[in-house]
């Protein structure tokens, strides 16, 4: 007896021994405790699963949207504010805006030249004024970035028209309607400046509070689908549909 009574203490303490390795968990299903991540990877905004700053493309232009560098991206918002201000506010117009700035431009040239030649009249040579040349790379560059965008975004209307995804057929559609009454609203310089803006502000808002923003678009559209559901219910449902047999001619 003694023998056995050992054994089976023997027994019992290593089997108490190894549950006691045994890390504990809490013990919920598994559906529970995937839900979390899960939960997070479809509640991000258009379903992304990359960074905002890979989304907008990388590189310097993903620096400027996002204040990568706060000194290039305030003098750009500033020097887009001041267009705005000058021909919105201060009601110039472009031609004239050109025009002024050209003649300030020939009188500087004017001035320096002569006061040049006034102060060093002993000098045979003429005064050498700077003079502004624009490379042709830059605007060979800028045609091309134009008309790629522009081809892309022709793309991509007539793959939605044609694509058969009504939803987003829709979709596009209502924004373009949006867009027009926004536009009737206000001049075309101020919807530019407004998209300006937002694109400078907006996606570096979204990077720092990309939680809240996600947690809150989430809950909105499921509130927005309950409304839907409740009104699918007590309206929508009840309107008689009508049998549309396919008549068969002879």
């Amino acid at each position: 007896m003694p023998e056995k009574i050992t054994a089976e203490n023997f027994i019992n303490n290593l089997v108490e021994t190894i549950a006691d390795s045994v890390p504990k968990k809490k013990s919920v299903s598994f559906f529970e405790e995937e839900k979390k991540p899960v939960t997070s990877h479809f509640n991000r905004l258009f379903g992304r699963q990359k960074p905002i700053y890979n989304l907008l493309g990388g590189g310097k232009s993903a620096d400027v949207l996002l204040w990568r560098n706060k000194k290039i991206s305030a003098s750009v918002l500033t020097g887009a504010t001041a267009i705005w201000v000058l021909f919105e506010c201060l009601n110039y117009n472009f031609l004239s805006l050109v025009c002024y700035a050209v003649v300030l431009g020939m009188l500087a040239q004017f001035v320096w030249t002569n006061a040049s030649s006034l102060i060093n009249r002993q000098v045979t040579a003429p005064a050498q004024v700077p003079r502004l040349v624009l490379p042709k790379d830059i605007f060979v560059s800028i045609g091309k970035s134009i008309g790629g965008e522009v081809n892309r975004d022709l793309k991509f209307l007539q793959d939605v028209s044609c694509g058969g995804n009504l939803k987003q057929f829709v979709l596009v559609v209502a924004s373009l309607l949006v867009a027009a009454i926004i536009g009737s609203w206000c001049n075309f310089l101020t919807v530019i400046y407004i998209g300006f803006v937002a694109a400078h502000t907006l996606p570096v808002l979204y990077e720092r509070y990309d939680d809240e923003v996600d947690d809150f678009v989430h809950k909105s559209l499921d509130q927005l689908q309950h409304n839907y559901r409740k009104l699918d219910a007590g309206f929508l449902s009840k309107i008689p549909k009508g049998n549309f047999k396919a008549k068969k001619y002879e």
